[in-house]
């Protein structure tokens, strides 16, 4: 194969890894309700051998491939599943508790398409803690939030103001990658809701970041666009507690549209001011 088809291979082999593809099948489609040509064709087998003489015979691709497929369990209905996600968040009585909960729990179908779980980074005890809407390849490989092309921007951008990426609090409202880096759905974020929600209350930020208009929406209730939303402080209501919130844009946003990283600049220049208060 040439070097140029190989390559081309490759990213057509990524290409279906990023978009969820698992499995291969035949060029050939196979009609399962149609009766063996062969039985209809050749002579009657003759008589099987005793018990005794039988021996097991190897499977043939072609065998195989006319096996049904295990069966999976299918995802319990919206209804039940947000419910379960609540009743275990509620027995989380620390991160490690929240951690191990969700590596278990199997009521968002996500998790069956993912990688691994990505649950969080940085300083559990973090004065600041950053929220984005869901992990991406890079995430979804390492098990980290925030460590690609978007994540090496957020840490330039906590740097800028004099923090250090360990020295806050990372995560996802949905701590796993859909399929295809595509959009969390609304059912998807309100099964995993009830988690992020959990994790705030046990991390207890001081401040808490907002990143992209998903994340705000979902935690703050605004529904307004994250040009109109970012830098405006707001309130998270953390059980009892109230947490001073702002959204502002996702880096990988910021990515996409450089000339906005002048506002994303004032938004962290603003936090930077209500940390040192």
């Amino acid at each position: 194969m040439a070097p140029d088809h190989e390559k081309a291979a490759r990213d057509l082999l990524r290409f279906y890894a990023d978009a969820g593809v698992d499995a291969l099948v035949g060029e050939e489609p196979v009609d399962r309700f149609a009766e063996p040509a062969a039985a209809q064709t050749q002579a009657p087998a003759p008589a099987a051998a005793p018990l005794a003489e039988r021996r097991p015979l190897a499977m043939t691709a072609a065998s195989a491939s006319r096996m049904p497929a295990p069966a999976i369990a299918a995802p319990p209905p919206p209804e039940e599943a947000v419910m379960a996600a609540r009743e275990a968040a509620k027995k989380a009585a620390t991160l490690d508790d929240l951690r191990a909960i969700l590596e278990r729990f199997e009521g968002c179908a996500l998790r069956t398409t993912a990688k691994r779980l990505v649950f969080a980074d940085g300083d559990p005890k973090a004065r600041l803690m950053l929220v984005g809407e869901a992990p991406g390849r890079e995430e979804d490989i390492e098990g980290l939030p925030f460590v690609g092309r978007s994540g090496k921007l957020l840490d330039l951008m906590l740097k800028a103001i004099g923090i250090d990426r360990m020295q806050v609090y990372i995560a996802n409202i949905v701590p796993w990658r859909p399929p295809g880096n595509r959009d969390p759905s609304l059912h998807e974020t309100s099964i995993c809701l009830p988690f992020i929600q959990r994790q705030i209350e046990l991390v207890d930020p001081q401040i808490l970041v907002c990143l992209g208009k998903p994340s705000a929406a979902t935690l703050l209730g605004v529904t307004d666009g994250i040009r109109k939303t970012r830098g405006r402080w707001l309130t998270y209501r953390n059980g009892a507690n109230e947490i001073r919130a702002m959204p502002t844009f996702h880096p990988a946003y910021l990515l996409r549209s450089p000339l906005e990283k002048r506002f994303a600049w004032r938004d962290f220049l603003a936090i930077k001011k209500a940390l040192a208060g």
